[in-house]
């Protein structure tokens, strides 16, 4: 092995944790053993695979369906200085050639093939005459006709893998997958004895609620008013709705852009940019926006039409609330939209590598997917629990926070508890400043200071012409806004800050956050002045100075409200809330914050959950 997991971690990524379900994928595949993870959307997969093809001598095969997929993913890597490639349809033959000559003299670590690639001749004599450490499938589920997005080219994978030379361990990896899926994956990959990692379905951050009742345009309006500055995903079942809706939100005002498969690739990257850029709040799309798609700062994604599967659907939903932060995923449901679904089953576009007893199997499993999606759709009953009950995972209790749990589309159902659950669970005016804060000047510095740095970020995305999440993500631009590094030392020392993304940016940020920072004491001073606490200001210059020493301080999360729940006992829903924030790299001052406790308590009740 060259590297240590816990370096690589550290040194190319910036994180100091592994997530719950990493460590154990990435242990079993540097010993040697095959790995069938499923994880959520958003939970880290990626660098269950990455890492291992680091930390071991010679070069890495992901097998991935998405050419959009496998571009964002070597653009990644390269920004960290990790060195990948890719090969697919969208390069010429002598490109191609050129890869893989680079990839015999061991010029990669990582490279990223379609399946279709598997079969060509001069992929493999490479395979046969390299070191290949692992063999990553991801998006397994393509492989099963059980699966939402089968893809007959999977079926090749297995034959593939035995024609090499040495078998080396092979990783599958995927969001969705039912326990028949799972099977199948096993079976079809001819996975010796896998390590299964599953670390769950729930994500405790989104809320979920189906509208049946309204007209679908007035609901969306109605759902958008109090959202203008978040960012979000309509999906539509068609490109004609796509374009109708967003003909009508562009009328009315909202900041949109679109992308399904009838536009000009040059106008999807351009949209499908502007929307990650932020440049463009809400995306109108088909499903054809659809896997690879990392946006951090998502906050609510609508269906405007039902999808065909609960796999399609919860896939889809998971792109919001990637960052950790609350988010809402809402179906606007008419019976409409069973005829709509039915009709692209049987009349869609079929998968031209499949026989036709494969079409006449996909075509009754997605009849019989369509009707689960149904019955998600129209009951009354719990709906995180129905969808984990869906992926295997039965609930003895509602989850008391989706729209049936708290009647959200019901006027009539306004009892006292609900109201005060929907404030803060389902807000819908969520942003990533805390709103106890909003009167200081420390906070409006803070928010200033946090879109100054996304418009940094912007500029050095477009000049690298890079998308700007590659750069930094909002989650740690949020974190150098509240916790303000004056150092490339201490900035190092922030989630997602790793060796290369210091050196190659740090200083533009530090720079400009000294600037900000400058003005904020000047603010402060003021404010004091203007109201003769002296008392008060000594105390807040004695926590600024702290703040220039040590800068890991109690500055955005504000005084007195982390002891509000102190002498609370904790819910299963606050453990929950807890272990998700920890997952996702959230600074402790923020979960403090969040839960209404003490720092100590926090850590306490990390310990005592057992996630660290």
């Amino acid at each position: 092995m060259t590297l240590e997991k816990h370096t690589i971690l550290q040194q190319y990524f910036g994180y100091t944790e592994f997530r719950k379900g990493q460590e154990l994928s990435i242990d079993a595949l540097l010993e040697g053993r095959d790995v069938v993870g499923i994880m959520p959307t958003g939970a880290g997969k990626s660098l269950c695979y990455q890492i291992p093809a680091l930390a071991m001598s010679g070069i890495s095969i992901i097998i991935s369906p998405l050419i959009s997929l496998m571009k964002d993913q070597v653009m990644s890597l390269k920004e960290v200085g990790i060195s990948a490639a890719y090969l697919n349809s969208s390069l010429t033959q002598e490109q191609c050639q050129i890869v893989l000559h680079r990839a015999m003299n061991r010029q990669y670590k990582i490279i990223y093939v379609a399946p279709e690639r598997l079969r060509t001749a001069s992929f493999l004599h490479f395979a046969k005459s390299a070191e290949i450490s692992t063999i990553i499938v991801d998006e397994a589920h393509c492989i099963s006709q059980w699966g939402q997005n089968f893809r007959p080219d999977y079926l090749a994978i297995a034959d593939f893998i035995s024609m090499l030379p040495k078998r080396p361990p092979v990783g599958a990896f995927t969001a969705t997958a039912t326990a028949r899926v799972t099977s199948d994956i096993i079976g079809l990959l001819r996975l010796c004895n896998p390590l299964v990692v599953s670390t769950g379905f729930d994500r405790p951050n989104l809320t979920f609620e189906v509208d049946r009742h309204s007209v679908k345009y007035l609901a969306l309006i109605r759902f958008l008013e109090n959202r203008v500055k978040q960012s979000g995903i309509v999906y539509c079942a068609t490109r004609k709705i796509v374009e109708e809706v967003y003909s009508f939100l562009s009328r009315d005002g909202y900041n949109v852009t679109l992308y399904h498969a009838g536009l000009s690739s040059e106008e999807r990257k351009r949209n499908q940019e502007a929307f990650q850029n932020d440049q463009k709040a809400i995306m109108i799309a088909t499903s054809a926006f659809g896997m690879g798609i990392d946006k951090s700062n998502v906050s609510f994604v609508v269906h405007y039409n039902m999808p065909q599967s609960l796999e399609a659907y919860y896939q889809e939903a998971g792109r919001a609330g990637r960052d950790g932060s609350p988010a809402h995923c809402l179906l606007l449901y008419s019976k409409q939209d069973v005829i709509i679904a039915k009709w692209l089953i049987q009349h869609g576009i079929k998968n031209p590598g499949a026989t036709n007893e494969d079409r006449a199997i996909v075509e009754a499993n997605e009849l019989e997917r369509l009707k689960q999606m149904t019955f998600y759709a129209t009951t009354s009953k719990c709906l995180r629990n129905m969808l984990l009950h869906y992926f295997g995972e039965v609930r003895s209790t509602n989850c008391g926070n989706c729209g049936n749990c708290l009647h959200i589309s019901d006027s009539s159902a306004k009892t006292e508890p609900q109201s005060k659950v929907s404030k803060t669970s389902i807000s819908s005016s969520r942003e990533y400043i805390p709103h106890a804060c909003k009167t200081s000047p420390e906070t409006n510095s803070c928010e200033e200071l946090y879109q100054k740095l996304k418009a940094l970020r912007n500029e050095i995305a477009k000049e690298s012409n890079v998308p700007a999440y590659i750069i930094f993500t909002d989650a740690t631009l949020l974190a150098f806004a509240q916790l303000r590094p004056q150092t490339l030392d201490q900035m190092a020392e922030i989630q997602g800050v790793g060796a290369v993304k210091k050196e190659r940016y740090g200083f533009r940020f530090i720079t400009c956050i000294r600037q900000e920072t400058s003005s904020f004491s000047s603010a402060f001073e003021q404010e004091d002045a203007h109201f003769g606490c002296e008392s008060e200001k000594q105390k807040v210059s004695k926590q600024r100075s702290k703040s220039r020493s040590s800068w890991k301080v109690e500055t955005q999360f504000s005084r007195g409200t982390e002891t509000r729940n102190a002498n609370t006992p904790w819910t299963n829903d606050e453990d929950s809330q807890l272990q998700e924030e920890f997952y996702c790299g959230t600074c402790i001052p923020q979960i403090a914050f969040s839960h209404g406790r003490t720092r100590k308590a926090i850590i306490a009740r990390i310990k005592k959950l057992k996630l660290m």
